[in-house]
């Protein structure tokens, strides 16, 4: 008899718990909004991305059922990193010729596919120069497309750098003539003519909380400690600087990767995101793989030079979002906050070509702590007199029943 009251007792309080499933060993859930089709996308907002691990695994999408049970919704997580395609057009070289304004060099393209791009690989490993590029149809009328436009190479013991791609914009023309501006004759050993469509990815902009600038003399660099305003998954950063002298320095981008306390205080270590050349002739954007954090710190190495006079700093990462098959009718929640969560691995990853390409954006709910076992305030057992009474009852009908019988035997 025991024994029933005991089993009684706990399915009541397993079908009081049954509905947190798999969603109690998570820190954090919200409510999802706005579900009207099988497909739709979650765009993941910022301030999920400190309570995350960093591999993105414990992110989950939980339903509750009308009958209590737990159910769970399979996805795969995008990046917008956008696309980049590169294609080399055939062409021939006509001639090489020298004027007072430099060596030209004209290429015939024998099709009509547009080109965007001229990769150029000279023989010399240290130069200066500007060009021009002109477009014609025909070799008698030429058409400016780009002028002043410069390329530089530059190698040493300390630096290994070049610029020697020309950007303009599509042309379409059968013959195209590069006069370079100067005195000694290029030596050029190749040279590409390419179709780069690049689809841009979409990119959230973080805002800076704090920058500190520092000049460490003894090691010839400067140090530039970056605060952000929250953990986020970044991967371009870009650096203004107001100087407009010429200038190459090496760079490199870390990130914080650890923290710990020790007897002196806290301890940091930072690991590398990227490094490449700091220079006044490209857009010193930097593109690197994309990684959560709150702290960045810029060390610029400044050689025997005089520090740069850096403006403003901006730090941008792809947007992330969730491709989200919902199955069946239910209350979902977004669903995260497992540190040692695996991957999931879902069916719907074999079969991405399948999955629309236009995608309703749900809405999110605001967060949600979700309640652990040991954390949740355990009340009576009987909170409404009336089921204290049946109770009461339904034991004395027993123990009478039982005495009758008893004094029967």
């Amino acid at each position: 008899m025991k024994w029933n009251i005991k089993l009684l007792v706990g399915l009541l309080l397993l079908s009081c718990t049954y509905a947190y499933g798999q969603m109690a060993d998570y820190g954090f859930k919200r409510e999802l909004t706005g579900i009207s089709e099988p497909w739709h996308r979650i765009v993941l907002p910022d301030d999920i991305f400190g309570k995350v691990a960093p591999s993105l695994h414990d992110i989950r999408i939980f339903g509750i059922t009308e009958n209590n049970d737990t159910i769970e919704a399979p996805y795969l997580l995008r990046l917008a990193t956008g696309q980049t395609s590169e294609t080399q057009i055939a062409f021939k070289t006509l001639n090489v010729s020298r004027d007072d304004s430099g060596y030209y060099f004209t290429f015939e393209i024998p099709t009509t596919a547009p080109v965007n791009q001229i990769k150029l690989d000279f023989k010399q490993q240290d130069f200066d120069w500007k060009v021009r590029l002109e477009g014609s149809q025909d070799q008698n009328n030429w058409f400016t497309i780009v002028d002043d436009y410069r390329i530089v190479s530059i190698k040493n013991d300390l630096t290994d750098f070049q610029f020697t791609t020309l950007a303009f914009p599509q042309s379409q023309y059968r013959f195209l003539r590069l006069l370079i501006k100067s005195d000694t004759q290029p030596d050029l050993i190749a040279a590409s003519v390419i179709r780069d469509e690049t689809k841009a990815g979409t990119y959230s902009t973080y805002p800076v909380k704090s920058s500190d600038i520092k000049e460490n003399t003894k090691a010839k660099q400067t140090e530039i400690d970056v605060a952000l305003a929250l953990p986020v998954p970044i991967s371009r950063l870009k650096v203004h600087v107001s100087d407009t002298f010429d200038y190459y320095r090496p760079v490199t981008i870390q990130y914080l990767a650890d923290s710990f306390q020790t007897e002196k205080g806290w301890k940091y270590r930072y690991a590398t995101l990227t490094s490449g050349i700091l220079n006044s002739i490209d857009e010193n954007e930097f593109n690197f793989r994309s990684t959560i954090t709150d702290r960045l710190k810029i060390l610029i190495h400044n050689q025997d030079n005089s520090p740069l006079a850096i403006d403003t700093i901006h730090v941008a990462g792809y947007v992330h979002e969730l491709v989200v098959r919902f199955a069946k009718e239910a209350t979902y929640y977004l669903t995260y906050g497992k540190k040692d969560a695996s991957k999931p691995h879902y069916d719907i990853g074999r079969f991405a070509e399948k999955i629309p390409t236009t995608l309703t954006k749900v809405a999110l709910g605001n967060e949600q702590v979700i309640e652990k076992e040991g954390d949740r305030t355990i009340g009576p057992l009987f909170e409404n007199k009336a089921w204290l009474w049946a109770a009461m009852t339904v034991i004395i009908l027993l123990l009478g029943w039982f005495s009758v019988k008893m004094m029967r035997s």
